[in-house]
């Protein structure tokens, strides 16, 4: 049987490492990025998910790698994290990040749809952040808050065909992403695991192995599942 993982987001992090495991499980790998993933024997469509009219310069390459397959996981990992909070944020800022983290993906979707059959999913990658806030981080909060929604429309709007969707939420998670936000500081690193039952961040292959394991597993439909080590209360 043919399976297929389109992901967006996978030249780094947790798109890197999810990509690498589905290719491990023998699905063939479309990676939709800005910059090409250094895995070996995956597809790859360079692509800025933030123009709002990516899709039409691709497409028709997305539909033929994807054609004939028994079953296709769409994962949308891609994200964009800026430090910007409420009072200082600019439209365009926000229209950028919202299109990548919310807007890309329901374009996705609506061209692969009719290539899914019964099987296939839909999997979401939000973040803590999809349900809680922290200070300078708005746009990021907006759009992972927008796909939890979206996540639970979808499963409601997809009932009786077969196709199943979740929403991964990891917390801290070692990428490259989370140090450049906090300006490369181990100490600051290391504060976060402080927070963190386990006293350590989330491997990226953590998260991956959790995404296949929805992808693998229908009865997980229409839920949000915290992947974050479990994270102390205050």
């Amino acid at each position: 049987m043919q399976r297929a993982l389109v992901i967006t987001g996978a030249s780094r992090g947790i798109g890197y490492a999810t990509a690498r495991h589905f290719l491990q499980q023998g699905y063939r790998v479309i990676n939709l990025s800005r910059t090409a993933s250094s895995l070996d024997g995956i597809s790859q469509i360079i692509t800025d998910l933030s123009d709002p009219n990516w899709l039409s310069a691709c497409s028709e390459q997305i539909l033929s790698l994807t054609d004939g397959c028994e079953e296709i996981a769409l994962i949308h990992c891609a994200a964009l994290l800026h430090k910007d909070c409420v009072n200082t944020v600019s439209a365009k800022s926000l229209q950028d990040v919202m299109q990548i983290g919310v807007i890309a993906p329901v374009q996705l979707n609506q061209l692969l749809l009719p290539q899914m059959k019964a099987g296939s999913s839909i999997i979401y990658v939000g973040s803590t952040l999809s349900e809680k806030a922290v200070p300078n981080a708005f746009s990021y909060v907006v759009s992972k808050h927008g796909v939890i929604g979206a996540m639970r429309s979808t499963c409601q709007d997809l009932a009786g065909t077969g196709v199943h969707t979740a929403c991964v939420c990891p917390g801290f998670t070692d990428t490259e992403m989370l140090r450049i936000h906090v300006g490369e500081s181990e100490e600051v690193l290391s504060a976060i695991a402080e927070g963190v039952t386990f006293k350590r961040l989330a491997d990226p292959e953590e998260i991956a192995s959790t995404i296949y394991f929805c992808v693998a597993n229908p009865v997980i439909n229409g839920a949000i599942i915290h992947a974050n080590l479990g994270q102390i209360e205050s």
